[in-house]
């Protein structure tokens, strides 16, 4: 593919999705009350494009016309919901009898004992 090719691929690319987005947040806009849906505060007017759809399973392509998928957020709501799972990644423990991959061996009070005594 040629450089052009590419710009032009994904340029379609975005403007796909952005229509695919819009659809369903227009969509969901008429479905539900314009609050959010964690911490309650009401969107009106100019706010109202501060109101966010979540896909409840994450996955964006799961658009169903009801929306059971979808929950309206603010933008605080929606990336502290994202960043709550990267965090809850980054923290999360081994599996059951598993080694973690580094385990300290340092004792800070490994001689603590011996000099207690000399002291004496």
């Amino acid at each position: 593919m040629s450089a052009d090719t590419d710009r032009e691929f994904i340029a379609r690319l975005r403007r796909e999705r952005e229509l695919r987005m819009r659809g369903y947040r227009e969509q969901a806009l008429r479905l539900f009350p314009p609050v959010c849906g964690r911490c309650g505060r009401e969107f009106e007017g100019k706010r109202l494009r501060e109101l966010t759809v979540h896909h409840k399973d994450h996955n964006h392509d799961n658009n169903p016309p009801d929306g059971s998928n979808w929950e309206l957020l603010c933008v605080y709501c929606h990336e502290n919901e994202h960043s709550r799972n990267s965090v809850a990644d980054w923290y999360d423990e081994a599996s059951p009898g598993t080694q973690p991959a580094s385990v300290s061996t340092y004792n800070p009070f490994a001689g603590l004992g011996a000099l207690l005594k000399k002291k004496e």
